[in-house]
């Protein structure tokens, strides 16, 4: 009884730092352009996160020991310390990351305290270095590709809107195209990654979505720009109010893919206690869901404006069409390399949406500063985890002599 106490604290703890350093990824750009307030994000997605994490957290199934381990090489004992001390460690510095203000991948950081657990419990031989090799590739792979779809983007709404000879005439066609093309994706990536939906079922509603947004759009910015003097304005109004929806997706997403980070180890030592079996995958129950969703959101609220201001306003200055592009083109990403296998972490994809919109104003409007440190951060995350990890399970291990 003891142990599931523990791992239902420890659980929490982890879904808290989730929510700390994970609510960059949905508000950071609204919160950067303006378009909301920190603490409006942070009440905002405190509800969105929860609702996505207790409503669909349950169709993101959790792999044991994320396929980092081979679980026949380990004892079920073994297994359940392991998700201890990788809960323990993963958190510790996901947390320490997110009080200086660096945006970490905290799937990756689970992934490396399951590495070091996994290197002392069943040595070098029993890890997927496989699967550690993709997840290495994913720290280039991902800002790249949302950095150079970013930038792609801007320059077209740039080039399609604020910079032809009638930009009034131009943005009543191109403003609702963008936002309803982002529709499309975000529709479809919650319908296929979320719900486990066909690839074909994700686009077909998303078309359907897409085509009603754009007509409906389309009549609401014409008779917007008919009614003003300054064109300009009233399109960012209007990619101001898109980023506040496609926010509200990433966080209700977030809560629904990412609680499982935080439930599934806790489910797994439920498991492991209640039966002395290994599964391969772990059905997360409510009750874990529901702690889980409730430590994110509190993490979001108490602890989720450093990250947000490094992501939103310290990389590069943000207005609302260029926050809607990091947006979109971040959903965009994550949604092409799902469907391809491609291995990419959210946060990731995210800064480098941020620097590539940034970059296409120019290389001297990106903090370089800034973002090295992040990168840095990026790379020190999963070996430190893993060292920690590998430590605290030496010492649970030689304590309690299992």
């Amino acid at each position: 009884m003891l142990i599931l106490v523990v791992a239902g604290v420890l659980g929490f703890i982890m879904a808290f730092s989730i929510g700390a350093n994970d609510v960059a990824n949905s508000m950071a750009t609204a919160v950067g352009a303006r378009a909301i307030t920190v603490k409006q994000a942070s009440l905002i997605a405190m509800l969105l996160e929860f609702l996505g994490a207790v409503m669909f957290g349950s169709h993101v199934s959790q792999t044991i020991v994320k396929g980092i381990v081979e679980i026949e090489r380990i004892q079920p004992v073994e297994l359940m310390y392991g998700s201890l001390s990788a809960l323990i460690a993963a958190s510790l510095w996901i947390l320490v990351a997110t009080n200086w203000g660096y945006p970490v991948s905290t799937t990756h950081s689970i992934v490396g305290g399951m590495l070091g657990f996994g290197i002392v419990a069943a040595g070098f031989n029993g890890i997927n270095w496989k699967v550690f090799f993709f997840i290495v590739l994913s720290w280039i792979v991902s800002p790249l590709l949302g950095g150079a779809l970013s930038f792609v983007v801007f320059k077209l709404i740039s080039f399609t809107i604020f910079h032809t000879k009638n930009p009034k005439r131009s943005s009543i066609f191109a403003v609702p195209f963008f936002i309803s093309l982002a529709i499309f994706t975000m529709a479809s990536l919650f319908v296929k990654k979320t719900l486990k939906q066909p690839l074909s079922e994700s686009l077909i509603l998303g078309v359907i979505l897409a085509v009603v947004t754009f007509i409906s759009l389309h009549l609401i910015v014409k008779r917007l720009l008919r009614n003003s003097k300054n064109e300009y304005d009233v399109v960012e109004n209007v990619f101001k109010r898109a980023q506040i929806l496609t926010s509200c997706y990433v966080s209700f997403s977030h809560g629904a893919n990412d609680v499982a980070n935080a439930a599934g180890p806790i489910a797994a030592v439920m498991i492991v206690a209640s039966t002395g079996v290994i599964p391969k995958t772990v059905e997360i129950p409510f009750l874990a869901l529901a702690l889980g969703g409730i430590g994110i959101s509190m993490g979001v609220f108490f602890l989720g404006q450093k990250v947000m201001e490094t992501v939103g306003e310290k990389i590069t200055t943000l207005t609302n069409s260029r926050g809607f592009t990091v947006d979109f083109s971040a959903a965009t990403t994550v949604l092409l390399a799902s469907s391809l296998g491609l291995p990419v972490s959210t946060t990731h994809v995210v800064v480098g949406a941020v620097t590539g919109v940034g970059l296409a104003r120019g290389i001297e409007v990106v903090n370089v500063g800034v973002l090295k440190n992040i990168v840095i951060s990026w790379f020190l995350i999963v070996p430190t985890v893993a060292a920690t990890s590998a430590g605290v399970y030496s010492i649970l291990k030689l304590v309690l002599k299992f």
